[in-house]
């Protein structure tokens, strides 16, 4: 029985592990935003609280090392997903309940962090089952199940809402069905993964040997501090995206805002359609285009063209704000503005990769999205609070404006190519 699981085909199981992997992530960090204001919460309690939500994603590097020492990547996997259920199905229930905000807010927290050291565990098991030329296959593929993860809740899971809505004259009711819905979708893929995963005969479980183990991992942390002009990277990963990061947390909410309070007032199925499903179609051609440019002209050539067309089309949220302008024309707006956020983010991503060289690669790239999630957190706490203050109009200006710190420390980043002449 092990040997037939160890020769396993990577399609019987990687599409689904992180098609899994994506479904958590985007409702909890996404649609949580969209559920919170069709029950009534306001923007600055949205922002604060689900962009603290991102919290696990930045951290999740610290106990990282208990994935990797305690157990099987593959017990890992199966006990969060069936813990991720368990969240998901708490939330469904808590819309219920007149404290709902507390409860589904503890209860997404909680996700976050199982959430996370699911994504742990599932990369850590893609190295182990799968050997390098797989690997560099199926790259690509596992991107493309976690991008259809996203448009399933930000886009299919919203639009249902929306009909529900309708259907049951009860905004909760609707959304405790929808997201019972997601629930009952991670608890098949639960019991998928648990009867199809291989069992990789490097998948065992290492226990640490004392003291002497911990020296290599703060050794990993330090090594990565100690880069070339690490201020400018540091910079560069904090500054990059910060008004999209501002951006991105209100968009549902200003598409769903009635236009006396200076949103568009569309509905819940529309925005679902709008910027879940156009928008991150949209998103996913962005990201393949912007690979194919790089690898043609290089990163250097490109990376500020590509944070011009990840920070430009923020504009059109100024015109959309003060315009209001019919949903024939929000459709290709939107897209427009994910479309250039999806080429523009290929090149941070690309980056992020140039600089994670060395014995400890893996774990610095972990660092660099670790400070990566860190860059879109901090805006968005405070973006709820800024907007209600500024209104939507004047809120779109300060996004744009708050692109150009991000631009300008591209001026002053290490290229990889310097950093071999300097090895050599």
């Amino acid at each position: 029985m092990k040997n037939q699981t160890v020769s396993r085909s990577p399609w019987t199981f990687i599409p689904t592990l992180y098609f899994a992997s994506g479904v958590p992530y985007v409702i909890i960090n996404n649609v949580s935003t969209v559920f919170y204001k069709k029950l009534g919460v306001n923007n600055t309690q949205i922002a604060l609280w689900t962009s603290l939500l991102y919290l696990p994603w930045i951290i999740k590097m610290f106990w990282g090392p208990i994935v990797d020492i305690y157990s099987t990547k593959r017990r890992w996997i199966l006990a969060t997903q069936f813990a991720i259920f368990c969240c998901f199905g708490l939330v469904a229930f808590s819309l219920q309940v007149p404290n709902f905000f507390f409860i589904s807010l503890a209860a997404l927290t909680i996700g976050a962090f199982i959430s996370a050291t699911y994504d742990i565990a599932t990369d850590g098991f893609y190295l182990l089952a799968l050997n390098p030329a797989q690997q560099a296959f199926f790259v690509g593929i596992r991107s493309l199940f976690y991008r259809l993860a996203v448009i399933f809740g930000s886009g299919i899971l919203v639009v249902v809402a929306g009909f529900l809505e309708v259907y049951f004259n009860n905004i909760a009711l609707s959304w405790t069905f929808a997201i019972g819905f997601s629930a009952l979708i991670l608890a098949i893929l639960f019991i998928f993964h648990a009867f199809i995963l291989p069992l990789p005969e490097s998948d065992t479980q290492r226990q640490p040997q004392g003291a002497t183990e911990k020296i290599p991992y703060w050794n990993v942390i330090s090594s990565y501090f100690q880069q070339e002009k690490i201020g400018a990277v540091l910079a560069f990963i904090l500054l990059y995206r910060f008004g999209e990061a501002m951006l991105v947390k209100l968009t549902s909410l200003f598409l769903l805002d009635k236009p006396e309070l200076g949103g568009l007032g569309l509905s819940t199925s529309e925005v679902g359609l709008v910027y879940g499903t156009f928008g991150v179609i949209s998103l996913i051609v962005g990201g393949i285009l912007g690979g194919f440019v790089i690898s043609k002209y290089g990163l250097r050539k490109c990376l500020f063209p590509m944070a011009l067309a990840l920070n430009l089309p923020d504009i059109f949220y100024v015109y959309m704000a003060s315009a209001k302008p019919s949903l024939t024309l929000v459709y290709p707006l939107v897209s427009l503005e994910q479309f250039g956020y999806g080429f523009g983010f290929t090149a941070f991503s690309v980056y992020l990769m140039y600089i994670s060289q060395g014995e400890y690669k893996t774990s610095h790239f972990a660092i660099s999205t670790g400070i990566m999630a860190l860059g879109m957190m901090l805006p968005g706490l405070i973006s709820g609070y800024i907007q209600e203050k500024l209104g939507y109009p004047v809120f779109f200006i300060l996004v744009c404006l708050l692109t150009i710190p991000g631009m300008i420390t591209l001026f002053f980043l290490p290229f990889k190519e310097e950093n071999k002449r300097q090895t050599s």
